[in-house]
This record gives C-alpha cells, sequence and structure tokens, in this order.
C-alpha cells in the first residue's frame, strides 16, 4: 500500500480548482473514500499491477487506485480537472499517467504491452458504448484482465441479466458469452456529487473462453437485430438477416418464441451456424 496522509480531501480538491460536474460529459464526481477504497478492491491485489480508468474527474477513484498500488494510465476529455491530476501524480511519482483525449478513440494495444485492469466510474453517456468496445476484440481473450465498472442500475441489471427477464437483452449477450459477470455492489445516489437521479452499481466482469466457431461480428449483428424490435418474434426479427430463418431451423428454435427468451447459449448457436456459413 502507498497510502499518503498528505492527500487533501476531495472536497477541498474540488473547491481549489473550481470543478464542477459537466453534464455534457456524463460526469458526477464520487467523493466517499470509504467507498471508493472498496471499489479499487474489487479486482483484488492491485500492489505494481497497470489500470487503465476512463473519466477520473478530481481523481477520487484514481486515488484510491493509486493507495492500493496501482500504475494507473487515466483518460480524462475534460480539461478542467488536469491540473488536479497533475497534482495527484506528484504525490505518486511515476504511477500516474493522464491522457487528454476522448476515451472512445484510444487503441488500448498502444497503450499497453501488458496484462491490465480497467477500473472506472464511467460517464454516464459513454458507459455502454465502451463496455461493447471492450467486448468485441476480434483478439480473445483480451489484454485486460478485469473490467471494474460503474454504470446506472439499470445497465448494470441489464448486463447480468438472465433470459426470461425484463432488462435481458443484446448487452447482456454481449457481455456474457465472452465473460464471467455479476453485480460487486450497489451505490446509493446520495454518494455523489451532485446526486444523480438514478441508482448506480458496479459491475465486475472477468474474461471466459470464447466459445469455438463463432464470429463475434455475426453474434453482434444477430443481437442487433433480434432485439431492434424485441416485442417481435424471432422469425419477424430475422427475416432480413442472411440465413437466419435458416438458423432457427438448424437450431431447433421456434421462430415464435421472443428474443428475451432465447438463452445466451442459444443465441451463440445460432451465430455459429450463421459463422459456418458466411
Amino acid at each position: 500500500m502507498n497510502n499518503s496522509p498528505s492527500l487533501p480531501p476531495l472536497r477541498e480538491v474540488i473547491k481549489k480548482h473550481g470543478l464542477t460536474a459537466n453534464k455534457a460529459l456524463g460526469q458526477n464526481f464520487l467523493l466517499d473514500t470509504q467507498l471508493l477504497s472498496r471499489i479499487a478492491a474489487v479486482p483484488g491485489d492491485l500492489n505494481d499491477a497497470r489500470v487503465f480508468e476512463v473519466g477520473p474527474g478530481p481523481g477520487g477513484l484514481t486515488q484510491a487506485l493509486l493507495q492500493a498500488g496501482a500504475i494507473v494510465t487515466a483518460v480524462e476529455r475534460d480539461e478542467r480537472c488536469l491540473p488536479a491530476l497533475a497534482e495527484l501524480g506528484g504525490h505518486f511519482p511515476g504511477k500516474l499517467d493522464v491522457i487528454n483525449e476522448d476515451a472512445l478513440k484510444i487503441d488500448l494495444a498502444e497503450l499497453f504491452d501488458a496484462p491490465f485492469h480497467i477500473v472506472s466510474n464511467l460517464p454516464y453517456n459513454v458507459g455502454s458504448a465502451l463496455l461493447v468496445k471492450w467486448l468485441s476484440s476480434a483478439d480473445w481473450p483480451p489484454a485486460w484482465q478485469s473490467l471494474t465498472l460503474m454504470f446506472q442500475r439499470e445497465v448494470a441489471d441489464r448486463i447480468v441479466a438472465k433470459e426470461g427477464s425484463g432488462a435481458y437483452g443484446r448487452l447482456s449477450i454481449l457481455a456474457q458469452w465472452r465473460c464471467d459477470v455479476k453485480i460487486a455492489m450497489s451505490v446509493h445516489r446520495s454518494a455523489f456529487t451532485p446526486p444523480p437521479k438514478v441508482m448506480s452499481a458496479i459491475v465486475h466482469l472477468t474474461p471466459k473462453a470464447q466459445p469455438e466457431g463463432v464470429d463475434p461480428d455475426i453474434l453482434a449483428r444477430l443481437t442487433q437485430s433480434a432485439f431492434s424490435q424485441r416485442r417481435k418474434m424471432l422469425r419477424q426479427s430475422l427475416k432480413s438477416l442472411p440465413g437466419g430463418l435458416d438458423a432457427l431451423d438448424h437450431a431447433g428454435i421456434d421462430g415464435a418464441r421472443r428474443p428475451e427468451t432465447v438463452s445466451v447459449d442459444e443465441f451463440v448457436g445460432l451465430a455459429r451456424f450463421l459463422t459456418a456459413e458466411a
């Protein structure tokens, strides 16, 4: 542990640098240091581990990661936060690298040449897009060892949902076919400054072996077609997808079923047939 008792309280950091959460950037600042330490502990031992963080803001979670011994690369789009992050980095020489860029434009392969973790209180407006990007790598297993991510509770529930539930959908399948997923903890809206209108949760994902014979792009297109109008029967949703109806017949899946009743394994089976036919 690299505990640093000289660090100022986060509220003082925010006041000193005149920082306010920018709604356009999906910002909500998390200031509870005990909660931040619990989040940093979710991936396990981070001593000397490489960690990628998106949207550190004033550096609350960044500080917890550094105190856990991590070597952090943080991507912050908001230039207002850079001086506060630079001050934090001064307390942990050589342990914090901050990149002023849009996280969606970052190629992780260019940043890391060794395994790393991703830990982030994701900006609400890009959280799902970033998750899908990280889950859609052509190379699997990925270079990242785990994802520990803050989402709105509604999004978190979708990631871990099982078939038959109202939350189950495309995001559930894209996460679960390649990863073990769980909600690590709930986070009350009052923990944030300013408090958002919704509750949040930390989702933890660890990569597992990818099912053989499945093209990730084909599974992505299949789920997009299936859930584009989730109240429609599968045969209606998939008839415009080349080979979609043949895949249903081959898998023995009733075309009258709706997509939320089809399991992850069944979708993988459909994608495997379409991959073989491509």
